[in-house]
């Protein structure tokens, strides 16, 4: 399942992407892609969908941010090589995970 947002830029519809690369629109079945559609529970739901049955989208829209109004995102430090070399750091064993808030 590859959910998508699409549209003119702050006006973006929910999506689906179906097994043929066809985007679908989601608007009927979630309001949007956010972090109450992507809870668990909804998230199952969402996967019982059959996307055949979704309104197929014309032509080729723009496609938006992957989620509305994030409130943290997860980020990786130093994950390729030339990035630990071009700030002078050690090339870490482990990926370096932190976060970042929206403000």
């Amino acid at each position: 399942m590859k959910l998508v947002r699409f549209g003119a830029p702050g006006r973006e519809k929910p999506g689906m992407i179906d097994a043929e690369g066809q985007l679908r629109d989601l608007s009927r079945k979630v309001k949007d892609i956010d972090a109450v559609s992507l809870a668990p529970t909804e998230l199952a739901r969402l996967r019982k969908v059959d996307p055949r049955r979704l309104p197929a989208v014309k032509g080729r829209p723009r496609l938006g941010p992957c989620v509305a109004t994030p409130s943290k995102f997860v980020a990786i430090g130093l994950n390729y090589i030339d990035h630990a070399k071009e700030t002078g750091s050690p090339i870490p064993d482990n990926p370096i995970v932190f976060y970042k808030a929206e403000t």
